[in-house]
């Protein structure tokens, strides 16, 4: 009888991302079959552990009988671990690919990580090795040089004093 009642009274494993976390089982289909012998019924009355459920081996009260350890509470348990362990995994994967500044060693923040990658800021984002602080200081420098050179340009020349000629060594004298 056991094996003909396999099909309705275990349950099926939940259809899930995270198939080698969860051992649970969907009971929701599944139709508990409890037995006890009358003889245990009177001696030790309904409410003690004399039923036992097929597919269990030992005895158990009803209610304990009837319920599904392994079903929707246990489920709800391990998904939400296999869901904590992804996303720590997803996080420490993350992490290991962001991009390290080459001046600082230090790792880059998610905006600047988001500027150098986009398409639309790439393009504005400046030299793509450098980290956010390490990125402000390479742009005030080259500001700082153009300012510079700007003003370099736009200073009047400096006048140049003409070199006083050697009176004695020419080439050509004036003969008195």
């Amino acid at each position: 009888m056991a094996a003909d009642t396999k099909l309705i009274r275990a349950g099926q494993m939940y259809r899930t991302y995270y198939r080698e976390a969860i051992t649970a089982k969907d009971y929701r289909q599944a139709v508990p079959v409890v037995v006890t012998t009358l003889e245990q019924l009177q001696q030790r009355g309904a409410h003690a552990a004399v039923w036992r459920r097929l597919g269990r081996t030992e005895e158990q009260t009803l209610t304990a009988a009837l319920d599904n350890p392994d079903g929707e509470v246990l489920y709800r348990s391990q998904y939400a671990r296999a869901d904590a362990e992804d996303e720590r995994l997803r996080t420490a994967e993350r992490e290991a690919r962001r991009p390290v500044c080459t001046p600082c060693a230090g790792k880059f923040t998610d905006e600047r990580w988001e500027e150098i990658t986009m398409h639309q800021t790439a393009v504005r984002a400046g030299d793509k090795s450098l980290c956010g602080p390490c990125h402000a200081d390479d742009v005030a420098r080259k500001e700082a040089v153009a300012e510079a050179a700007r003003l370099q340009a736009a200073a009047p020349p400096e006048p140049q004093e003409a070199p006083e000629p050697d009176r004695g060594r020419r080439w050509f004298r004036r003969r008195t």
